[in-house]
């Protein structure tokens, strides 16, 4: 009996290691064969090392044929502004929904709750079409305007500021502190950790979607990075695995840079928000 903690133990690290190996490979193949010859893609005797090395090639390729620096350039450009919008609008509605009384608060936090089911393919077209009338499509306003308010942002900030001192609000009201000052100066500084987290949520599923901005983008110019990888596969025509993992090698390392530098904000932040 005294083993079986020990033995549950080992078969729980054993089963983290598994998952480890099968989210990492793909990873690993697309830089390996980002840096060998196309040919070398799909053969098993060569899988995890490089036998005729073509790095240089194919990102020199990849950068030269397709303008993968602007398509990067557009990816920083919709998903901060995004973020910033996200969080302009999440942090005063989470700090209401946390902070302060009146009629109706438990109702509100049912309807934001249950937003959360609505998949965003429901609400796609209708956002095309209003966007069409406008003549609004295939520019930064029609990829950024459907994200900016986040009920998932609202809620797990709202989650992580049930936490902070009542008493410290009071005593700044005390202090002659207004709502907005106390948003401003005391709940957003606390709140880092949340946003942090939220931020790395917010960011990689912008930075990876393609159905939105494939539906209201058709300039190469505007395209961000998911999209202008499809354009690149196009223009290769799916022969060319190299340069193409060369690419996509260079789309996912923005993402990878930001979270290993956010990473203990983002554990914080998890951890106390009560997100499992």
């Amino acid at each position: 009996m005294k083993g079986l903690p020990r033995l549950s133990s080992m078969a729980a690290h054993g089963f983290l290691w598994v998952a480890v190996v099968f989210s990492v490979f793909p990873f690993v193949w697309m830089v390996l064969t980002s840096a060998r010859a196309s040919g070398e893609a799909f053969d098993l005797t060569s899988t995890f090392w490089v036998g005729d090395w073509r790095a240089a090639e194919n990102y020199a390729r990849a950068l030269t044929e397709t303008p993968i620096l602007r398509f990067l350039a557009n990816g920083v450009i919709v998903c901060g502004t995004i973020l910033f919008f996200q969080i302009a609008t999440a942090l005063p509605c989470a700090y209401a929904l946390a902070k302060l009384r009146f009629r109706g608060k438990g109702f509100l936090t049912v309807l934001i709750v249950v937003s959360l089911t609505v998949p965003f393919q429901a609400v796609a077209l209708p956002l095309f079409v209003g966007l069409a009338e406008l003549r609004l499509l295939d520019s930064y306003f029609a990829l950024v305007i459907p994200f900016v308010v986040s009920f998932f942002a609202i809620l797990l900030l709202s989650q992580f500021l049930r936490g902070y001192p009542d008493e410290v609000i009071e005593a700044a009201r005390l202090d002659g502190f207004s709502e907005a000052s106390i948003l401003w100066r005391l709940i957003l500084p606390a709140s880092l950790p949340a946003v942090a987290a939220f931020s790395i949520f917010s960011v990689s599923y912008h930075w990876n979607d393609l159905y939105w901005p494939l539906i209201v983008v058709s300039s190469l110019d505007l395209a961000p990075p998911t999209l202008g990888i499809l354009f690149f596969r196009d223009a290769e025509g799916g022969d060319s695995l190299g340069p193409l993992m060369a690419a996509a090698a260079m789309i996912t390392a923005p993402l990878l840079l930001l979270f290993l530098f956010a990473q203990r904000r983002f554990v914080q932040g998890v951890s106390m928000s009560g997100l499992k």
